[in-house]
């Protein structure tokens, strides 16, 4: 979402400055900037892509699949080597729409850092492991659910038998890649994919979904107490 506010427009109430997201038309917030050309004003989101942080919020699907990966290409044109910060909460959805924003960060240039706030759900939790190593944060109160992948098929038999291969395909192909991000053994995975397993931000870094669970931002001059809580 580069610079949208201008395509949106902009309303006015009493908390400020507005412009109304047309996709979900929720309002969003607007950033008005000084600089040596007068006022510019963006939404937030595209203010902080500025920033190079990408939100993956709400469920995972196709649209939402076009903005991210636009916006991961977009910030590897603009710089190929600076790292990119992708903030998650989101209760999954589409595999297929998880798959084209996981591909598209083993693709480009920069590393992704992937940060879990609220929860990161099914597909959530899979992009969520699919950060650059030792850059996988989640924050103490995030919660993280992995499972199998599910669908439905109907119609002649026939049909219903080749929706099933697929299904058992992609959660083949899900397992062993949750098997490469979090080193854990083939069987572990499976069994913890059988059924819904939700784990807290600690037992996720156990279980090797992310890195580090960081209570403060680290790296702030003089703060001592950013570090990985999960460490007590």
């Amino acid at each position: 979402m580069i610079d949208l506010s201008a395509q949106l427009g902009d309303t006015y109430g009493s908390q400020g400055q507005f412009s109304r997201d047309p996709v979900t038309g929720a309002l969003v917030p607007v950033v008005v900037e000084q600089t040596s050309r007068g006022e510019r004003s963006f939404d937030i989101f595209s203010r902080l892509l500025r920033e190079r942080i990408v939100f993956v919020t709400g469920q995972v699907e196709d649209g939402m699949a076009s903005l991210i990966t636009a916006q991961l290409l977009f910030l590897e044109s603009e710089n190929p080597s600076k790292p990119i910060s992708m903030y998650i909460n989101s209760p999954g959805g589409v595999v297929t729409a998880g798959m084209a924003i996981h591909d598209t960060m083993q693709y480009i240039k920069p590393r992704v850092s992937t940060v879990c706030l609220g929860q990161a759900a099914s597909m959530g939790s899979f992009l969520l492991a699919a950060g650059e190593p030792g850059m996988r944060i989640a924050l103490p109160n995030a919660r993280i659910m992995v499972h199998q992948p599910s669908g439905g098929a109907r119609g002649m038999a026939s049909d219903i038998e080749i929706q099933a291969r697929e299904i058992l395909r992609i959660k083949k192909r899900m397992n062993e890649l949750y098997e490469k991000y979090t080193g854990r053994s083939l069987e572990e995975i499976e069994k913890a994919m059988d059924r819904d397993t939700f784990l807290e931000a600690d037992e996720a870094k156990e279980f090797g979904l992310v890195d580090l669970v960081y209570d403060r931002r680290p790296g702030l001059p003089g703060d001592d107490a950013a570090k990985d809580v999960s460490e007590g």
